[in-house]
């Protein structure tokens, strides 16, 4: 069987070094920034929309940020993992729990944390690295917003590239999680300095049209818009003090 003669396409995307989680909201977006930085001309970007209550909104702000940095059809790539919908068990997967209103220092983990996900989103990268020969995936977690989330710490992320060590073909792939260690304020102030489209993000849980402004995602960044002396780009339903 003659041996199939890779296109300059398929040569082009197998010398990607860097995979980035984009969900289309300001931490991915950043992070996509700092990534290019880092690896430019040699990047692709991975959405994975699964059944949350604003998926659609949030593929829209994926394509229009791929779209912002050139990114060819072949560098994008979209996964869709309907089982973590179908699993519930999180206000932003499942129509039976309400997205909460923001409470500051709650003390607990809550509703919006989809159990396990970062895990399973990890996991799709780094498939997709192996595929590709990448080196790197980049995730904008942050672990002083992430509402408590256990998978947005620093020794969460160590442990997952042990994992990724033990169980994978080249095991040299790393995870780089470059805003881990930043507040909302340094985020928005850093991709100003890049120049990254802020207004072409989105950040709320809870509706697909309009920004709520009150779930935990929309207060945060809000606030920090407002501690910054800044107006957010995006619409909001409603803005509360």
């Amino acid at each position: 069987m003659a041996k199939r003669k890779l296109t300059k396409k398929h040569l082009e995307v197998k010398q990607l070094r860097a995979i980035v989680l984009v969900s289309g909201g300001m931490d991915s977006l950043l992070t996509a920034a700092l990534a290019l930085e880092d690896c430019p001309g040699s990047v692709a970007f991975l959405h994975i929309t699964y059944g949350q209550k604003t998926a659609r909104r949030e593929m829209e702000s994926f394509n229009k940020i791929a779209d912002h940095f050139s990114l060819p059809p072949e560098r994008r790539k979209i996964i869709r993992a309907p089982f973590l919908g179908e699993m519930g068990g999180s206000s932003l997967t499942d129509e039976r729990i309400e997205v909460s209103r923001f409470q500051k220092n709650l003390g607990e983990i809550p509703s919006s944390y989809v159990p396990f996900r970062n895990t399973l989103f990890i996991a799709m990268g780094v498939g997709w690295a192996e595929v590709l020969g990448a080196q790197f995936i980049y995730i904008g977690a942050v672990e002083e917003d992430s509402s408590g989330y256990p998978d947005c710490r620093p020794s969460y992320y160590r442990a997952y590239e042990r994992l990724i060590s033990e169980g994978t073909r080249r095991g040299d792939i790393r995870l780089r999680t470059p805003i881990i260690h930043m507040g909302k304020d340094e985020i928005i102030q850093r991709a100003q300095g890049l120049n990254a489209p802020l207004e072409l993000t989105y950040s709320c849980y809870a509706a697909n049209e309009r920004a709520c402004g009150v779930c935990d995602s929309c207060a945060l960044r809000l606030r920090a818009f407002r501690r910054l002396g800044l107006e957010d780009p995006i619409s909001y339903a409603s803005k509360p003090v």
